[in-house]
């Protein structure tokens, strides 16, 4: 298997060279998917969280972690889907210990690269069951692990009061805490009253990492292995 394959596009044809991302292990050693030359791409044409994800085996200390499937994006359009070895991408499965350090981050290039950063960081505070959460957020990607709901906002928008205060009262139907995640920030209006609610705001930078901007946040953040 390899690194790097020829990728055919299932609607116009074109011939696409593409290299598995590599993302960082628990132990600090990249981790990347096992392509498959011998198969073929298939258009992606509706999406479920399930098969958003696949296991990755680190080569250096065996750990398997869950990390987004390969995909391809043609100039015609369409979104194509990367063969990767059936034998090396099973369902991760997380065992006690597997934590991840909340400093191992991805480059932020798409929404679904914010959604890995954020997992990113809270399983570096432990939280390793994530899962798209059951009731989506108004705006924004929603996760949710045992005793947390979050809001993950790709927009260039930064996150306004009622989009603060919407996750506030879904935290508290739910008995969690809410953690919100930002590429482009918030108003002073929102920052305000994610103090008042004690809610933690964090903005995640092009690099992936995740940067408390509020003492909520900051205390949280501390926590982080």
């Amino acid at each position: 298997m390899s690194g790097t394959i020829s990728v055919c596009c299932t609607a116009c044809g074109r011939r696409h060279r593409y290299t598995a991302p590599s993302y960082p292990c628990a132990c600090g050693a990249p981790v990347a998917p096992e392509l498959d030359p011998r198969a073929s791409a298939t258009a992606v044409t509706h999406r479920t969280w399930d098969e958003e994800w696949i296991g990755v085996r680190c080569a250096a200390c065996g750990t398997e972690s869950r990390w987004p499937r390969p995909e391809l994006g043609c100039p015609c359009g369409t979104v194509l889907c990367v063969p990767v070895d059936p034998a090396a991408a099973g369902r991760a499965k997380r065992t006690p210990g597997s934590r991840v350090p909340a400093h191992r981050t991805v480059p932020v290039r798409t929404a679904r690269d914010a959604v890995t950063a954020a997992v990113l960081y809270l399983r570096g505070l432990g939280h390793r069951d994530v899962r798209r959460a059951d009731q989506p957020p108004l705006s924004g990607i929603g996760l949710a692990a045992p005793g947390l709901v979050v809001q993950v906002d790709p927009t260039v928008a930064p996150a306004s009061v009622r989009d603060v205060e919407c996750l506030w009262l879904t935290a508290m139907a739910e008995s969690a805490l809410g953690l919100y995640f930002s590429l482009a920030g918030y108003t002073e209006d929102a920052r305000a009253r994610a103090d008042l609610l004690d809610l933690p705001l964090f903005v995640l930078d092009p690099t992936g990492v995740s940067r408390p901007v509020n003492a909520p946040a900051v205390a949280l953040d501390a926590t982080a292995g």
